[in-house]
């Protein structure tokens, strides 16, 4: 199977980390808009704009399925990518959702949920989280943590200062929804806010068991082809993936 993956910049290379760890696909395509990260701040329609020409970008390959890694457009514009995608395009919010429910049994946990501001704002996390039953629920924009991680901030000072600012008034929760295909590389420092107790909600795990609960995967494949593309400078991007991927 041929899957592309589509993100805003690099953060969606943590979905394509865990589609490596499980040998998913025979063939992964990669393409960040890099030239205009971060989707975060973007208003609907122009999230939407930026979905459909992803789409049309990835019409010049043979695919089976496009995963959207971009939560902000994943909440906002799947409908609209399906429209005129050839092959099925899915998101990360739902497998989110999923994730979380299977994660957690007890319906009257409280579940944080961290995400750009245009994640937060379309209220697709809590929509579907009570949708599941849950009913404690906090969404926190935290759109600092994207160029932290752009800029390999994940450790010192600028973080912790970061996550006192957002966080400080924060009850620990049960389960922590990372909203944003970023925040997975903050996940020793998270873990080590919040506890052992609390369980970190993961794209990229979140996807691949949502995927292996939707379609047969008759193989495994050890050794994939990647190739990554990019709309500005694809070549840090590909630098970033040999770090980030192992590859």
């Amino acid at each position: 199977m041929k899957v592309g993956v589509f993100d805003s910049g690099i953060g969606g290379l943590t979905v394509v980390k865990s589609l490596l760890e499980h040998q998913l696909f025979e063939e992964i395509i990669y393409f960040g808009d890099t030239a205009r990260v971060p989707y975060g701040s973007k208003d609907k329609s122009t999230i939407i704009r930026y979905g459909i020409e992803a789409v049309e970008f990835f019409k010049n390959f043979e695919l089976d399925m496009i995963i959207v890694a971009c939560n902000s457009v994943s909440a906002y514009a799947l409908s609209e990518m399906n429209e005129c995608a050839s092959c099925p395009v899915i998101g990360v919010v739902e497998a989110g959702v999923l994730a979380t429910a299977n994660a957690l049994q007890n319906k009257d946990s409280k579940v944080l949920i961290l995400g750009t501001h245009a994640t937060i704002n379309s209220k697709a996390y809590e929509t579907g989280l009570k949708n599941q039953g849950f009913i404690y629920l906090e969404a926190k924009a935290t759109p600092l943590f994207v160029p932290l991680v752009e800029e390999e901030i994940l450790s010192g000072e600028i973080l912790n200062a970061t996550l006192k600012h957002y966080f400080s008034d924060t009850q620990t929760p049960k389960a922590v929804i990372l909203g944003c295909t970023h925040f997975p590389l903050l996940t020793p420092v998270l873990a080590n806010h919040f506890g052992e107790n609390t369980k970190l909600i993961h794209s990229g795990d979140a996807i691949v068991e949502y995927l292996e609960n939707k379609f047969d995967f008759y193989k495994q494949y050890a050794n994939p082809t990647l190739k990554f593309f990019a709309s500005e400078n694809p070549e840090a991007l590909r630098e970033t993936a040999k770090k980030w991927l192992n590859v």
